[in-house]
């Protein structure tokens, strides 16, 4: 027979509970879940994404109505517990009275009210829940002054809600400066500048003597005289945890319900769990050691050993254009040392505090990508005196070679932890990705994480990007990036229409909100400008991904690949030799053949890649730009010289169509395949442009695939000369340069625009001509060999390329 079980409160800590609970033993409890809100589990700390308009509650939803039915959970939402009676073993609601077996009790916090004359007054509110969010878009949608006392996370979030809002916010806050528990003072100083910048005044050492109002809130008095006009103010000055029931009900509670490792109460039948607990001392304001109590609770109550232990916690804003991240201990101290880097331009400031050759704190605003890296050294406690000169940096530069971004995330173990709010580690979601779940929201789905505040999600794109290699795309629903609300297709066309030929000046015209573009938006403008403005505009080498920048295809354990290009998949023994020597002189792991007809030296460590090169180079052989969004590989069969079915001289053609091509790039990697009959064994058919010679001339079709989604070409045109067949060939990939979103495979530009529309294109001799000379003028300027032409600059010493550094965006 099923124990009963009742739960007070569907916060995100007993949500996450009942989903382990579930998933270990579904049979295991008939449960009751109470909850004073009209409404089930939702993940607040997305509540500020919907303050300020981004997303909607039904976003933020966790376990819905249908969820909660399909587990068989009575629900009795919008109904206050106001008693527990631990003697009949039994619960009282507002509607009514249910026994239990056990109960869980997670009734969070309670917002702390500064008890001033006038806090009483309507319009002044608190920020804890959908509620108070509503209330305050309510508000905004007055327009008019909003004051925010408390200059914490939580104060902030909300300031910058309604900022974006459109009202006019001012930040009261009572200390030095924002969120002095987590910055040091210079780090404040940015996120005030940084706000400032966003419309939100902030008055530090600001002291609330009263609000001011008859019927409704008009105003805020200060401590030094100083009255402020508002029409809606929120204390956002902290929080405390909620224990009132367990008070009553006679549990042990000092500042909050006391509990052991197991979460267990002073009632072994009584569990507590998220910010209403109080163990070791400690308190629980943030979402990752909440989580980690509800898996020990889950287990608890199945009877398996587990004990929860308090973890180092970090600190991150949910602002746009506001990152920060703060972990550990920074407080000044005897025989601690600070580690400093401030760069007041990009607005970016680090701080690293020291102890006994271990990292003890970070600080760090306006660039936070190396933040799970610092967070891990010092849970790990690390000892870093061998990397003290570079530490700094973060990962990219250990080793004394710089890495790029994706270098380093390749290069980070399997137990790193990736999501800290959900504990997720990389080998979890590197798991779930080789099992299927291919994109964020699977990535999401399966394991949780950056399912909870978000501000992991970048890093978790860059996993999915080191092991996916080119079958990753970044979502076509969603803006370009994070700095600009359009999409790809409204910023090309803006590109073309008002004539933009400079990243700053796209930036400008379509309100970046990052002066310096981030890792997404940067390879794709170089691209667009590139494609679209080839006379004027110059390739810039630091937007391009790592691949790119390298010249080489990055492995999953720091390493790179190097494949030298084969013409249509025709080699010499010159060459071959040259590969073997290649091979054996760098220590080469594995030599491989590739779909692609050409031979791939795996495992190249980076700071051989040059010489590697020179020796390639010095025996004729250019790269096969095997890492490029461009011309990889145009693959043939044997054709009319060998074959007794052969129609047409493929291989030659083959070979003139990867001497015309290579070197191009396009907004993705381009595969081409020639066939020299209906027989098909270059596979054309499955290519992103495709030939199949018949005894009439050519088909060339387009639009095929063979990576995760599989499709066959479609015909787009028959011509009867070889010359033709590479006339068509050059317009159909400029007008695919000139026209598709960058990361969008041929099949993809085709669905959006229209195979027809394709095909008059290229069919109409004046505009096909006009492609092909466009084509032609941007290979005259842009296609180099990219190794030869550094050798050439690097003769002596074969120093990596120049662009190599921290700041290259990725």
């Amino acid at each position: 027979m099923k124990q009963k079980l009742v739960v007070i409160g569907a916060g995100m800590a007993s949500g996450r509970v009942l989903e382990h609970l579930l998933d270990a033993d579904p049979q295991a409890y008939d449960i009751t879940l109470f909850n004073g809100e009209a409404r089930g589990n939702y993940n607040r700390i997305m509540l500020s994404p919907v303050l300020s308009g981004d997303k909607t509650y039904a976003d933020i939803v966790t376990h819905d109505d249908d969820w909660y039915a399909a587990n068989g959970i009575t629900c009795r939402f919008g109904e206050h517990v106001v008693a527990i009676d631990r003697a009949a073993k039994k619960v009282t609601g507002k509607n009514g009275t249910v026994s239990y077996d056990k109960l869980l009790i997670a009734t969070g916090s309670a917002p702390f009210i500064i008890p001033v004359q006038g806090k009483d007054l309507p319009g002044v509110i608190t920020y804890r829940d959908l509620d108070d969010t509503n209330a305050m878009i309510a508000a905004a949608a007055k327009g008019g002054k909003a004051v925010v006392i408390g200059g914490g996370l939580l104060g902030l979030e909300a300031a910058a809600g309604l900022a974006e809002r459109g009202m006019d916010v001012t930040v009261l806050h009572l200390m030095g400066h924002l969120m002095e528990r987590q910055l040091d003072e210079s780090a404040g100083f940015l996120l005030r500048r940084d706000l400032e910048k966003k419309g939100v005044k902030v008055i530090c050492r600001a002291s609330t003597a009263a609000i001011l109002g008859e019927t409704h809130v008009e105003a805020v008095l200060l401590e030094d005289k100083t009255v402020l006009g508002a029409d809606l103010v929120v204390m956002a000055v902290g929080i405390r945890p909620e224990t009132r029931l367990a008070n009553d009900a006679g549990l042990t509670v000092a500042r909050g319900i006391e509990v052991n490792a197991q979460l267990q109460t002073s009632d072994p039948d009584i569990y507590a769990v998220g910010e209403c607990v109080e163990f070791n001392n400690y308190l629980f304001g943030l979402v990752a050691p909440l989580y980690d109590q509800a898996k020990v609770v889950a287990n608890s109550l199945l009877g398996q050993k587990d004990a929860f232990v308090v973890k180092e916690l970090a600190t991150k804003l949910k602002v746009t254009g506001c990152d920060l991240f703060s972990a550990g201990d920074f407080a000044e101290g005897e025989g601690r040392e600070d580690i400093v880097f401030r760069d007041p331009a990009r607005g970016v400031y680090r701080r690293l505090v020291i102890e006994d050759d271990a990292l003890i704190g970070a600080v760090m605003y306006g660039d936070t990508s190396d933040s799970n890296w610092f967070f891990g050294l010092i849970k790990d406690k690390t000892e870093i005196s061998e990397m003290r000169e570079t530490l700094i940096f973060g990962p990219a530069y250990q080793g004394g070679t710089p890495l790029d971004p994706l270098a380093a995330v390749a290069a980070l173990p399997r137990d790193a932890e990736i999501c800290g709010c959900n504990g997720v580690c990389k080998g979890t979601i590197v798991d779930a990705i080789n099992a299927g779940a291919t994109d964020l929201g699977a990535v999401r789905a399966v394991t949780k994480a950056s399912g909870s505040c978000g501000t992991c999600t970048g890093l978790v794109e860059q996993v999915l990007a080191v092991t996916l290699g080119d079958d990753f795309v970044l979502p076509t629903s969603q803006p370009m990036c994070k700095c600009t609300d359009m999409t790809h297709e409204d910023v090309r066309r803006m590109i073309k229409s008002q004539e933009l030929k400079s990243m700053p000046a796209v930036r400008q015209a379509c309100n970046w909100t990052t002066p310096d573009g981030c890792h997404s938006c940067r390879p794709a403008l170089n691209f667009y400008l590139l494609a679209d403005w080839p006379l004027e505009y110059a390739d810039d080498p630091q937007s391009r991904f790592i691949n790119e920048r390298k010249h080489a295809n990055i492995q999953k354990d720091g390493t790179f690949s190097v494949v030298p290009r084969m013409w249509g998949g025709i080699t010499t023994p010159a060459e071959l030799r040259a590969i073997a020597d290649a091979a054996e002189k760098y220590m080469v792991p594995t030599v491989k053949v590739t779909g692609g007809q050409r031979i791939d030296l795996l495992g190249v460590k980076g700071e051989d890649l040059p010489s590697i090169w020179a020796d390639l180079n010095a025996a004729g052989m250019v790269s096969g730009h095997a890492y490029s969004k461009g011309l990889r590989t145009v693959k043939t069969c044997v054709g009319t010289d060998h074959c007794r079915f052969g129609t047409q001289d493929s291989t030659g053609l083959g070979i003139k169509l990867e001497k015309t091509l290579w070197g191009s790039w396009t907004p993705h990697k381009l595969k081409l395949g020639v066939s020299g009959c209906p027989r098909n064994c270059a596979e054309a058919t499955c290519k992103d442009i495709g030939i199949v010679c018949v005894d009439s001339g050519y088909q060339i079709s387009i639009g095929g695939a063979a990576g995760m989604d599989v499709r066959e070409t479609e015909l787009l045109i028959q011509v009867p000369t070889e010359e033709e067949a590479i006339a068509v060939i050059k317009a159909v990939t400029q007008l695919y340069r000139e026209n598709a979103k960058y990361l969008d495979r041929i099949y993809k530009w085709m669905a959006k625009v229209g195979l027809d529309w394709i095909t008059a294109q290229v069919s109409d001799l004046e505009t096909r001509t006009a492609l092909v000379d466009r084509f032609e003028l941007s290979q005259s300027i842009y296609r180099t060999d990219p190794w030869a032409d550094h050798i050439a600059k690097n003769a002596e010493t074969y120093q990596p390329l120049a662009d190599l550094t921290l700041e290259a965006a990725e």
